[in-house]
């Protein structure tokens, strides 16, 4: 076999590929084969018919036909390797010339991953917010466990700001009620914004058995997005009653004894919060920024079919799961369908060029992961799918989708070690120390930044309809 590479742009090539026909007896006896278990002819046993009878009775044309389907994977990815060529997706094959007992010649027109000069990123800056946690972000948090203890009892008046109310609702549309549009006995916090917008005005001021209508654009279900009617009956109103700040109030919510060890516990705890978004804030800036630097140019089908894929994902299952269309969702968001498309691409587009500049980092660097990298990232990932980790283990191993969780960790590594090389500061202006004694919580962490750019933020725009 003969093979030629001949590059049409930085992201295609065409292979010119000759093969001699006694390069393809082991297809030519597996097409007879086949074709002599699928036919019958009077006088022969089935799979013993002739290779001359059964050019005779169905042609050589069918033969070779078969015999070149079988083939032709087969000489595509040795030419493939002969050309050290690192293809995606699928070749368009046209056969040039076939000719009986003299040669086999085919092109093969396929996207590679482009080569790619990672730029020198050590005189990358970049400013992160500083680690500050003020009197007011702890008074915050403490306030807010404080909620979690509080108790409620059923009053006798009419409802306030912070009550909870008990409440049946039934939403119209010119005037028929939706098949999903009623509901029964739902605790409602007033103020809480949880629920319908115009809610809280409708039953503040009501007593329980008191009923009010207002207007409200349904977030979800068969509505969604559609102005609906809605009647709300208040069933009963309770009061919210909070603990005392006090030493008791400590020991009940937590392990201390005193208040003031409980608000240091919250300091402590806010510090290490801000410290991580810290770090995240600093692997989002420096990806964007080797991004800016690192020319990459991208396949327009695999672009075409990554925006398609995202595009899918979204309207059909995370909307879908909300009770979406596109059109609703687009009219939440307050977006035209060309700025959706245009967001899209973007997402779509940087998503591929941090796979692919990353995964350069990877090969440059001769990054490895280890067993256990690989294990705390599979528990990451089962973690959030809502899986035991062995039910997403086995899931992986079934799906063949272990060489993806290796590419993630391995892409995390990448930019952890770009992060690692380049100057980082805070807003105060003081150098930012982001070496974690835990690699593998950095390289974990790295990950997730990864792989949240690779993905784009489709996800956080169905989570904020949801919302």
């Amino acid at each position: 076999m003969k093979s030629a590479v001949e590059t049409l742009n930085p992201t295609r090539v065409r292979l010119t590929v000759e093969v001699p026909f006694e390069e393809l007896k082991d297809s030519l006896d597996a097409a007879y084969k086949k074709i002599n278990q699928q036919v019958s002819v009077p006088g022969f046993r089935k799979g013993k018919i002739p290779a001359r009878l059964i050019d005779q009775r169905f042609g050589r044309g069918a033969v070779l036909e078969e015999a070149v389907n079988d083939a032709l994977p087969k000489l595509y990815q040795s030419a493939v390797d002969e050309g050290e060529l690192n293809v995606l997706g699928q070749p368009e094959v046209d056969i040039t010339e076939l000719k009986d007992n003299e040669l086999l010649a085919f092109t093969a027109e396929v996207d590679v991953r482009p080569e790619i000069e990672i730029p020198d990123y050590q005189g990358i800056e970049v400013e992160v917010d500083a680690v500050e946690v003020s009197d007011e972000d702890v008074d915050k948090a403490v306030e807010q466990l404080r909620e979690r203890f509080a108790s409620t009892s059923v009053v006798e008046r009419a409802a306030a700001d912070g009550d909870v109310v008990k409440v049946d609702l039934e939403a119209k549309i010119d005037g028929e009620v939706l098949e999903d549009g009623v509901a029964q006995g739902v605790d409602y916090t007033i103020g809480s914004g949880e629920l319908l917008d115009g809610i809280d005005e409708a039953v503040t001021g009501l007593e329980a058995g008191g009923s009010a209508t207002f207007t409200s654009e349904l977030k979800g279900g068969s509505g969604a997005g559609r102005e609906a009617d809605v009647s709300v009956t208040v069933e009963s109103v309770s009061a919210r009653e909070l603990p005392e700040l006090d030493d008791e109030f400590a020991q009940m919510a937590s392990e201390f004894d005193t208040l003031e060890e409980l608000r240091e516990d919250s300091r402590k705890r806010l510090a290490d919060q801000k410290k991580y978004e810290q770090a995240t804030q600093a692997q989002e800036k420096v990806l964007d920024a080797l991004l800016e630097l690192t020319e990459v140019p991208i396949p327009e089908k695999l672009l075409a079919d990554e925006i398609e894929s995202r595009k899918h994902n979204l309207v059909n299952h995370q909307l879908g799961q909300l009770g979406l269309d596109l059109g609703s969702y687009l009219k939440m968001q307050d977006k035209s369908e060309e700025d959706f498309d245009a967001e899209l691409k973007e997402q779509a587009e940087k998503g591929i060029r941090t796979q692919f500049v990353l995964d350069e980092l990877v090969s440059k660097e001769k990054l490895n992961v280890s067993q256990e990298e690989l294990t705390e990232h599979l528990m990451r990932r089962a973690q959030s799918s809502g899986m035991s980790p062995d039910q997403f283990a086995q899931a992986v191993v079934e799906g063949g989708q272990v060489p993806v969780l290796v590419g993630e960790v391995a892409r995390g590594k990448a930019l952890a070690s770009v992060v690692e090389a380049v100057t980082v500061k805070d807003t105060n202006g003081e150098p930012v120390d982001l070496s974690d004694e835990d690699e593998a919580a950095e390289t974990e962490a790295a990950a997730e930044t990864a792989e949240a750019a690779a993905e784009g933020d489709e996800k956080s725009g169905a989570e904020k309809a949801e919302g």
